[in-house]
Parts: C-alpha cells; structure tokens; sequence
C-alpha cells in the first residue's frame, strides 16, 4: 500500500509528465488535454490487464488510485482553493450589475433542471428496462444539474468572450454548485428515507447537510426546513466569507509585504472552508463553497484596489495562478483515472449516452426561463442563450455527489451516467464552446 506521500508524489508526476505531453506534441487545451490522455491511459490499463493479466497492471494502478477518496479530496480539500482562486478574478462590479441573472440560473435554474433531467432519466431508465425509482432519478437530476465551476473557470481561460457574458458565466458556476449540494441533500435525503434505512444518511453529510433534514422528522422533509437549510448554508456561508474577507483586507491594508499577504489569503481559505463545516446553526453547517467564493470577490476586488501595492498584487495573484494550475492539473487527471477505481456498469453506458442530450436540453431551459419568462436578461448580449447553454460544463463537483451516494442498487446506473455526462462536457462542449462564442456573439463585441 502507497503511503499518502508516495500517492501525492505519483499524481504530481503524472501531471507533469502528460502536462509536458500534451503542451509539445497534441496541444489541447492543459485540463482538457490532461482529461484525454488520463482516460486513454486507463483505457490502455484496462486492455493491458485483459490481454495480460500475469502483469497485474490493472491491480497495481487502481490500487493506488482507489486509496484516494475523490469526494473527500475534492469537496474538503481541493475546492477552496479552486474557487478562491477563481473567484480573485472575477469583476465584481459586473457581477453585481447581473446579480438577478445570475441569482435566477443559480436558483431557478438548477430547480428546473433537477426535475427536468430528473423526469427524462427516470422514462429513459424506464424504456431500457431498468428498474429506478422517480425520486432516485430526482437525485442524478439534482447532482448533475449545477455547472461545475472549477472546469468552467477553467476552460474560459482559452475562451475570448464579451466581459459582461463571461462574468455571468462564472459567476453562476460560483454560486450554483452551493444551491445544487443543497437541492442534493434535500432530494437524497427523501431518497433515503423512502427506502426506510436511516443509517444511510450519514453518507451524505456534507456541506451543510445534517441528520436534522435527512431524518430527524421521520425521514419527512417540509417546507420550513427546506428554507432553514439553504438560509444557514448558504446565506450563513456567504456571511462568513464576507466577515473573513473584510478581516484579510484589513489586515493587508496595514502592512505591504507580498511573502505575508500571501500567507494570509492561504490561511482565509483553509481556515474559512474549515470554520464552515465546524459551525453548526440549528443542526447546519454553514457552505464552506460559498463563503471562500465571496472572501475570494472581496480580496480580488476591494483588497486588490485599496490594500495591495502593485508588487503585491503581482505576487498574489501570480501564486493563486499557480495554485490554480496545479490544483487543476491534479484535479482532471484524477477524474480520468477514475475510470479504474469507480466501478462503472457498462450496461448502463446507453443510459448515460442519452442522458447526455437530456441534460444539455434541461440547461437549455435553466437558461431560456429566466431570460424570457421571469425577465432578468433584459439587454442581454446577442448569442447569450447558446453561449450559457453549451458553457454550462459539469465536472469533477458531480463525480463527488454521485461517489458520496450510499451504496445500493442505483448507485452504479447514477454513477455511470454522471460519468458519460462529464466526460462528454469536459471534452465536447469544453473544445467547441469558443466556436460557439465566434458563431453567435457579435465580433465587435469580443
């Protein structure tokens, strides 16, 4: 068995070695790039065992790779410092100015596309002859509903597009993954109470969830605790953030030394994540997610403007740059070498290949509702529908939800689907979506 340090030390070369591969000879963008040769290579692992199994191959490497905890690492370890880095970048005066479109696709949307996605698969699962539950369908619907922002952060780097659209972009991918864990948590935990074995629900736990709305009243979930949830999670998690990163910005305004405001920004989000998910408020933990994402806005903006030097802001922003690359290079190779370890059914891949236009036709309306119905894209930019459509990626967020489901016979239909979806976002959507922009936005705007 690899100790953690050799496992870290595996991971790290990995990305090295493929980052170097893909920037000399294939040149795709760096995440997507890694994502394609992770899954190749674990593709060529599978055959290698097939063709010969005296190597054990196969054994070694998802050995290996099945001793990381992929929701433990990306949910409590990897996501702060993703999002905080994301969000240093992001215009906070052109967030605000889009704050109802954001706020209607961050909410709206993923309610909409929870149950959109969730109704479709449920029929899908029902014409292929597999046996799920409607409200087990509600919960793929739920965790694959939400843009990742991590990937979508992170493939707008190679993407040019008007200012104002890329803001609502990444700031809908901020804010959602926070409202879809808590649209998860509500749906697994009538999921799990229907099935009458509450023990399960200490399995999806997380970022906010407690056995307050997954048990404590008889497995029913009601109206009061579902508003009780999302204000302590996530308006409570938005609270933290803005009195951690009032205090960082604070403390870098007295001094100008880049070595300790660095130091300072790392210690707001290890500690902010980590206060989040101690503070416990009627049975919720506040969202770690959204607070480092609102402490992130705070320092990259106000603290960016009024508490750093030039010097400063070089080296902060340099470091959190390559925080970001690493973190990423890290992050999307694990998603495809979890093909070895995720124990995918390939019955179950032409439910996850249908579920794939599904799920782009339910953002289709998460997107369209809010902008024609309810009203708050008024003056929007030309081609922004198709633009939010196809940008709106999953990722790695998804692949945490579907691994922290308890074990049943519905975790493997869930888990395979989440994974064809992603994968196909990442890919597909991930090296076409800047056609789409050069297709649909007016060139003079870009």
């Amino acid at each position: 068995m690899l100790s953690l340090f050799e496992i870290a030390a595996l991971l790290l070369v990995l990305s090295a070695i493929l980052s170097w591969l893909n920037r000399a000879y294939i040149k795709l963008p760096h995440t997507i790039g890694l994502l394609v040769m992770a899954l190749i290579a674990s593709f060529g692992v599978i055959a290698l065992e097939a063709m010969f199994p005296s190597l054990q191959v196969y054994e070694t490497l998802s050995g290996a790779i099945g001793q990381i905890d992929f929701n433990e690492t990306l949910m409590k370890g990897m996501l702060g410092f993703l999002l905080f880095a994301g969000a240093l970048h992001v215009d906070f005066g052109k967030l605000r100015d889009a704050k109802w479109a954001i706020g209607s696709m961050a909410t709206f949307g993923v309610i909409l596309s929870t149950f959109i996605v969730g109704t479709g698969f449920y029929f899908i699962a029902k014409f292929l002859g597999i046996n799920l539950p409607f409200i087990w369908a509600l919960v793929f619907g739920s965790l694959i509903s939400p843009t990742d922002p991590v990937a979508v952060l992170s493939i707008l780097k190679s993407v040019k597009m008007p200012k104002a659209l890329e803001a609502k972009i990444a700031g809908e991918s901020l804010f959602n993954d926070g409202v879809g864990v808590v649209v998860f948590t509500i749906i697994v935990a009538i999921a799990v109470g229907s099935s009458g074995d509450h023990a399960w629900t200490q399995t999806i736990m997380l970022a906010g969830a407690t056995d307050a709305i997954a048990g404590g009243h008889g497995g029913g979930v009601g109206v009061l605790d579902v508003i009780e949830l999302f204000i302590v999670d996530a308006i409570g998690g938005a609270i933290l953030g803005g009195i951690a990163g009032w205090i960082a910005y604070r403390m870098m305004a007295s001094i100008d030394e880049h070595a300790i405001e660095v130091l300072i920004s790392l210690a707001i989000v290890a500690g902010t994540y980590a206060l989040a998910q101690r503070i416990n408020i009627l049975g919720h933990h506040l969202s770690g997610p959204i607070a480092v994402v609102v402490a992130g806005l705070m320092i990259g903006n106000k603290g960016a403007s009024f508490a750093m030097s030039d010097h400063t802001k070089e080296y902060l922003f340099g470091f959190w740059e390559m925080i970001d690359e690493i973190l990423n290079s890290v992050l999307f190779l694990l998603i495809g070498l979890e093909l070895l370890v995720l124990g995918l059914v390939p019955q179950y891949a032409w439910a996850g290949l249908i579920a794939i236009p599904l799920v782009l036709l339910a953002r289709l309306a998460a997107v369209f509702v809010p902008m024609k119905v309810i009203g708050t894209f008024k003056n929007f930019t030309k081609g922004a529908i198709p633009v939010l459509t196809w940008g709106g990626v999953r990722g790695g967020i998804s692949v945490a939800l579907a691994l922290s489901l308890p074990d049943n016979e519905y975790k493997p239909l869930i888990l395979t689907a989440t994974y064809c979806v992603v994968v196909f976002s990442i890919i597909v959507q991930g090296l076409t979506v800047k056609n789409v922009v050069q297709k649909v936005v007016d060139p003079e705007l870009l």
